[in-house]
């Protein structure tokens, strides 16, 4: 999610930037940056989607030593991303107040966005990569030497081609789709998008209603994928992007799938409830110039029963759950559903 034109959102058709800093980190380092303990920094906000899903993969994988983590303000200024949130306003391993700032020193006068999820190399200061689409399935695959015992496989070899199938169809319709939706500059365009986000919604709830996650009886990286917008759903995507057809919670499926993946450590324990309304309802000020950030929803919900594994299914496969997070990691209580 990036800062190029937040004012602008709603008085423009919205169309989403391709991640310009493609680099991957491999364990090869075929593109010149292998994987390595402790030399690259994850630079999120956990108030965006795309984000989140890094913010999860790494929790899942166990990564946390092995890749640092720099959470940004979830209010945006006219530079973008910032460390406001940090002693001194200053990120404490990158030394920087802007995200901008590692794209500089990659690229200098770069024309796009500044978005997050983003990987910062921290000997030279320069960003790596902003590739959101990829960063996650090589974390899962390239990184796997400094996994945790018991990480779970989330791009599971013998399931790729239906992993990479709904999240394509998850991707264009849901993920995407609700930014379409919100962004809309007239009726049509708004219309259509929003009825192609409940279609999908309830073609998806049908695949669930019989299985408890979407490919095989795992945990998988479309799970991850679905779930950032769900979580988010109900808190800005309902009233603040009007996709109102009906909220998660009237939706009896997929509410019970959300609380699910919510409960399971390294899904719930990542989520800001307080960082995700502040940043929509604050920084799109085309679509809501007064800034007023609403009370609800409600969300002591999300602690509630779901009963999904009366369907079977093993979240970790033959791995194990993550332990607890790191305390400086730890979302605050107000973040969180009470």
């Amino acid at each position: 999610m990036g800062d190029d034109g937040n004012s602008a959102y709603g008085h423009k058709s919205f169309r989403r930037s391709r991640s310009h800093f493609a680099d991957r980190i491999t364990a090869d380092g075929r593109d010149g940056w292998p994987v390595a303990a402790g030399r690259y920094r994850l630079v999120v906000s956990r108030a965006c989607p795309w984000a989140s899903r890094a913010v999860v993969s790494r929790r899942l994988l166990g990564l946390e030593e092995a890749l640092s983590m720099a959470v940004a303000d979830p209010v945006q200024d006219d530079r973008s991303w910032r460390f406001t949130l940090d002693p001194g306003g200053r990120d404490p391993v990158l030394g920087i107040r802007f995200l901008s700032e590692a794209y500089d020193r990659r690229e200098k006068g770069y024309p796009g966005g500044v978005s997050v999820p983003a990987v910062v190399d921290v000997p030279s200061g320069e960003l790596v990569t902003n590739d959101y689409q990829q960063l996650t399935l090589d974390l899962a695959t390239e990184w796997t030497k400094l996994h945790r015992e018991g990480a779970p496989d989330l791009y599971p070899r013998s399931r790729r081609d239906e992993i990479d199938a709904v999240m394509a169809e998850v991707y264009e319709d849901v993920n995407n789709g609700v930014y379409r939706a919100g962004f809309a500059t007239h009726q049509a365009e708004y219309e259509k998008a929003c009825t192609a986000v409940f279609r999908r919604l309830e073609l998806l709830a049908e695949r669930l209603a019989g299985q408890r996650f979407l490919v095989g009886d795992t945990i998988t990286e479309a799970d991850i994928r679905l779930f950032t917008t769900l979580v988010r759903f109900d808190a800005v995507y309902h009233g603040h992007f009007k996709c109102n057809r009906w909220k998660l919670t009237e939706n009896r499926v997929l509410w019970a799938y959300a609380r699910d993946l919510f409960q399971t450590p390294g899904f719930g324990d990542t989520v800001d409830f307080d960082h995700i309304k502040r940043h929509y309802y604050r920084v799109h000020t085309g679509i809501n110039p007064t800034g007023i950030v609403p009370l609800g929803p409600d969300l002591g919900g999300w602690l509630t029963p779901h009963h999904r594994q009366e369907l079977g299914g093993r979240p970790f496969g033959d791995g194990t759950p993550p332990g607890p997070p790191p305390p400086d990691e730890q979302v605050p209580a107000r973040g969180r559903p009470a």
